[in-house]
């Protein structure tokens, strides 16, 4: 296999997880804005697990233990940790 297509396939997986993840985000701000930042959360962790490469994202341990902490008790703070995400 030419170092291209190697290369080419990974941009192509790059682009994908993306995608997907601009998916993920924007659903979940639809909760953010309709101020239910806890469906936000369960929203984002439901559809990162809808991808392979997404579905064991170090940011949803992370998210449960702030929201159970009570860090992401806004729409401001869950909208900035949607976006946070990369």
């Amino acid at each position: 296999m030419h170092w291209l297509s190697l290369w080419s396939a990974g941009a192509e997986r790059k682009t994908q997880r993306q995608e997907h993840l601009g998916w993920c985000k924007k659903r979940a701000i639809e909760y953010v804005d309709a101020g239910d930042v806890q469906q936000a959360y369960a929203s984002m962790v439901s559809d990162l697990g809808k991808h392979p490469e997404t579905r064991e994202h170090a940011a949803i341990a992370l998210g449960m233990a702030l929201l159970m902490k009570g860090y992401l008790d806004s729409q401001t703070k869950m909208r900035d940790f949607i976006n946070g995400f990369n």
